[in-house]
């Protein structure tokens, strides 16, 4: 496997990984090098090998290749004061000039008025030029530093997309406004960029990525990121005591969604990107922002990095494929070219770290996952986070993240993600963890997620399937068991519904799903594959609403990777009382909560 380094392993320093910053250093210098014979001849364009270019055609994709790679390089040469054994820099700043314009076009990049893909690589762009300004920018003519700086000043405009967008022209006005060049017009962009993301947070740490509640990654390597690495290079205190303290509470909750293997939550979209995931736990040490100890911020960074390198991310030529762990066509989206994958870039962010800093030479520690089973409520995107001591998992049920549209979107509109599963995708498969009437014949979408409350243990949620039908959503969890509530108003009697269950892989964990209230047969069926693996199975219960003003269906499911686990049943005791659930769990815990609208 090409990417691994072949340095000795520290298990005194890194227990559970055994990686070094030495380890990351040499992974980052293995994937420079494994893109540079794709480069154009004065390397303006690196132009990946691919069988899916992007919606913006190839000579985007080739900008992509060299902006997004050169933040790699940008990272690993700052990091190291400026030492470059390999002649990275070098590269780009011939890439500059020709992207630019010095040549007779074929290394050319697009420009933002007829490619709004390139407002996005400007961002890397321009923090590249920011974080190696002494290397690079302070080195070039005139001529080329004025052809670059026309090049990115048409990202300082309103983006033609309202969501993390608008972080792309604050990070290019960060750089301008260092280098003193339209520094005016640099600020004004700065603070209507962050006025914008202003009306997008929601508390507790989250944004929402636009006006959808589309609660995911982008929170870490877009909308924290930006923002809080702008404030820390241009030594802002005054931005950084407002974006640092909701970096550290994101943060609290965030170290939460990574499995004891490494793998980070895969829900949302851009999950081709990968250990950019570690990005804004690398950023909290870096500002000192963080709940995580030294040690255990490393251990979350390298846990990711090494989750993907070990299992294929990379092929044999060191590049970064369009997938997960391997190739995985749909968890890609319709701007994702062959050279998309290199926002893992961000996941690099640690080496901005000097390498006496603690998060380099303090001993791994354990993350939340591996130190106690733990059910966390994320209150304002209304998230619960589940974990398990034994097996290292850690699931998430989603009672509040959507994405514009009311489509059914893996990605989003699933009732439960996990680390070690990944949501079934073909459309003529059964979904995973999805709650259905089946109206005609074909079952609804969920449609965009209302979020009713979150608490210890518990998280609720309503969603309109069809005119006229109200289905409100209850999880209780407890250990590894989940119980799965709804409450079903408006719809004619008879109507059938369909809870799933999680779907998983041969040799993978093993899924329960027992009917407790509403449900009369209960099936299992192959649901396709998932970002784990090619071939999957998932259970379903099946009922039909009564003939009273409401219907109430409640499940017993449970996803463990422990060996030979106990059936589901004896981790829960539920009695239902109209509404309401009292539950006993198997350590003699109760909880009480009831399923349906607020004042019920």
């Amino acid at each position: 496997m090409r990417n691994v380094p072949t340095l000795p392993e520290d298990r005194e320093l890194s227990p559970y990984t055994g990686w070094t910053r030495g380890h990351w250093e040499a992974v980052a210098d293995e994937l420079l090098l494994a893109v540079r014979p794709y480069a154009s001849p004065h390397h303006g364009l690196i132009n990946l090998p691919g069988p899916r270019p992007s919606a913006s055609g190839p000579r985007s994709d080739g900008l992509e290749g060299y902006a997004r790679t050169f933040l790699l390089a940008a990272l690993r040469v700052a990091g190291a004061h400026g030492d470059d054994p390999h002649g990275h820099l070098a590269r780009y700043a011939e890439g500059l000039a020709s992207g630019t314009g010095h040549t007779d076009g074929h290394d050319r990049w697009p420009l933002m008025a007829d490619c709004p893909q390139a407002i996005v690589e400007s961002a890397s762009v321009a923090l590249s030029l920011r974080l190696t300004r002494p290397w690079l920018w302070d080195t070039l003519d005139d001529r080329t530093r004025r052809r670059a700086v026309d090049w990115l000043l048409p990202a300082l405009g309103p983006p033609p997309v309202d969501n993390n967008w608008w972080l792309f022209g604050l990070t290019v006005a960060g750089f301008l406004q260092d280098a003193g060049i339209e520094t005016d017009l640099a600020r004004r962009t700065i603070d209507r960029s962050l006025a914008r993301i202003e009306e997008w947070y929601e508390g507790d740490g989250w944004y929402s990525d636009g006006d959808n509640r589309s609660f995911d990654h982008y929170n870490g390597w877009a909308l924290h990121l930006y923002p809080v690495l702008h404030a820390h290079l241009a030594g802002d205190e005054d931005l950084l005591d407002r974006y640092g303290p909701r970096l550290r509470a994101h943060l609290d909750g965030y170290a939460r969604l990574f499995g004891a293997d490494g793998s980070p939550m895969p829900y949302g979209r851009s999950l081709t990107y990968r250990f950019a995931a570690a990005s804004a736990p690398w950023l909290g040490a870096l500002t000192g922002h963080t709940p995580l100890g030294p040690g255990a911020t490393r251990r979350l960074a390298s846990g990711a990095l090494r989750h993907f390198l070990d299992r294929g991310a990379t092929d044999d030529r060191g590049l970064l494929t369009l997938g997960w762990h391997g190739p995985y066509e749909p968890v890609l989206q319709s701007y994702s070219g062959p050279a998309s994958p290199y926002w893992a870039s961000k996941g690099f962010l640690g080496l901005l770290l000097p390498p006496d800093h603690p998060a380099w030479t303090g001993r791994e520690e354990r993350l939340p996952a591996e130190t106690e089973d733990a059910v966390t409520a994320l209150a304002s995107p209304g998230l619960l986070v589940q974990s398990t001591v034994a097996d290292g998992l850690v699931r998430l049920h989603n009672h509040g993240s959507s994405q514009s549209g009311g489509q059914d979107d893996p990605g989003y509109a699933r009732f439960a993600y996990s680390t070690r599963t990944g949501p079934t995708t073909e459309p003529t498969a059964l979904p995973d963890n999805h709650f259905a009437l089946v109206v005609d014949g074909r079952p609804t979408s969920r449609g965009p997620a209302e979020p009713r409350g979150a608490g210890p243990g518990w998280a609720a949620s309503a969603h309109t399937p069809c005119p006229g039908v109200r289905v409100h959503s209850l999880t209780l969890a407890h250990g590894r068991a989940e119980i799965r509530a709804h409450l079903v108003t408006g719809a004619p009697e008879g109507t059938p519904v369909r809870q799933t269950g999680w779907a998983t892989t041969p040799g993978g964990p093993t899924a329960q799903l027992q009917p407790v209230h509403g449900y009369a047969v209960r099936t299992a069926s192959a649901s396709g594959p998932t970002l784990q693996g090619p071939r999957t199975r998932t259970a379903a219960l099946h009922g039909t609403t009564g003939g009273g003003p409401d219907s109430l269906f409640v499940a017993l499911a449970s996803l463990t990777a422990e060996p030979d686990p106990t059936p589901v049943t004896a981790l829960a005791d539920i009695e239902i009382t109209g509404r309401t659930l009292t539950v006993t769990w198997g350590d003699g815990t109760t909880s009480v909560r009831t399923c349906g609208p607020p004042g019920n």
